[in-house]
């Protein structure tokens, strides 16, 4: 077994835990026809835990198979869960720094949608960069207060020097992390004043519960709360504070150049040497036991659809080949509605067209949604067997 050397910390210490031989390279991508959808490029996936820092990363991912500016849609801003969520957060960051006419640089802004409600909240002067940036989307976007770069983030086109950077959800999409943290601290420029704000998935989570639809090509870097806070100090950069939010799901990271105390929290490598080596038994177990609730189902005549068409419900779909079991894939982001998922070549339907053949069975790909999903189905007059990963 080849031993690769971690993105984070270049140690030669890891270990495969996991392997898929074939997976779509991209899930939120929009597709407009089922065969193109079908004939997807795929590719495997191969993730290796480093027992010197924690982090998990897929040996053998290739950048050049992504493509971020293609059309893709990764926006959950269409429900209201995330909305309250995504708002609790602007005012935290509202509350833990004063940002009125600061220069606040968010690194993967997306459609904008955080950012501007940022600098909404806060007065502050906004740049995101992002190559999925979409103009349309964002009206008033490019305005004296707010305005967008549709490319990759690259510290050397971005004139000036932030007082505040964020990034979201762009982390684990990153092979290089090393690198890119240093990029972070190229575009700070040597003060020690720029606050910075990061959110991540958290791998302990996926690791415990043994979460195949949580493992797509696209993310491939996983952190912990500790393991993330080892990769900022490495690079000089120093934790002021770290949870987890949504249900456990996300890191939230605050950060300032230069040091500042160990947390209590970033003591996890003993518990993540654990996770790590019960994880391949664990996710077997998971992959069989949902293959088998499908199967069943779908046996007995039974219609099963999946609530959630991003990348959740993509590796849902294709880890296993589950596709042709299930009658509906849904998705209340109207972006989606009409497209087909890539490598199960399934149409993604809205909420609304289940009355014309209601499904006995809706697995919800994020039970965080549970409730919101199961006062749409009731409002619809809808009563199916409701369940989560």
């Amino acid at each position: 077994m080849t031993a690769y050397s971690c993105p984070a910390c270049g140690s030669h210490a890891t270990g495969e835990i996991y392997r898929l031989e074939s997976i779509p390279v991209q899930s939120c991508i929009l597709l407009d026809d089922p065969s193109e959808a079908r004939d997807f490029p795929r590719r495997p996936i191969e993730l290796h835990f480093c027992d010197d820092c924690g982090l998990v990363f897929n040996a053998l991912f290739d950048l050049a198979m992504v493509d971020y500016a293609s059309t893709t849609e990764e926006s959950q801003h269409f429900s209201g869960t995330f909305n309250r969520f995504a708002k609790e957060l602007v005012e935290e960051i509202a509350e833990t720094d004063e940002l009125g006419g600061r220069k606040v640089l968010e690194i993967g802004c997306g459609k904008g949608d955080f950012l501007q409600e940022l600098v909404q909240r806060t007065g502050a002067l906004g740049l995101g960069v992002d190559p999925g940036f979409i103009p349309e989307r964002l009206p008033g976007a490019n305005g004296t207060e707010i305005r967008f770069q549709r490319e990759y983030f690259d510290p050397e086109t971005i004139a000036d020097t932030p007082d505040y950077v964020v990034c979201r959800h762009t982390l684990e999409h990153i092979p290089d992390v090393g690198p890119f943290i240093g990029d972070i601290s190229q575009v700070i420029d040597g003060r020690d004043d720029v606050g910075i704000f990061f959110e991540t998935p958290d791998v302990a989570r996926v690791l415990d519960e043994g979460a195949f639809w949580d493992i797509y090509y696209e993310h491939c870097s996983y952190f912990t709360l500790g393991s993330h806070a080892r990769l900022f100090r490495r690079n000089g950069l120093g934790v002021t504070r770290t949870y987890l939010a949504y249900d456990d799901q996300y890191i939230i990271q605050y950060a300032r150049p230069g040091e500042a105390p160990s947390l209590p929290e970033e003591d996890d490598l003993e518990r993540l040497r654990r996770l790590a080596a019960d994880f391949p038994a664990r996710v077997d177990a998971v992959r069989k036991k949902w293959k088998e609730f499908v199967e069943t189902r779908h046996a007995a005549g039974k219609r099963v659809a999946i609530w959630g068409g991003g990348s959740k419900g993509v590796s849902f779909c294709t880890t296993d080949g589950l596709g042709p079991m299930l009658s509906h894939v849904v998705d209340i982001n109207p972006y989606k509605q009409g497209k087909y998922l890539p490598g199960a070549g399934l149409r993604v339907s809205a909420p609304e067209d289940l009355a014309a053949e209601p499904p006995d069975t809706v697995i919800v790909m994020n039970p965080v949604y549970l409730p919101e999903i199961g006062a749409q189905l009731a409002s619809m007059g809808l009563n199916p067997e409701l369940t989560a990963v």
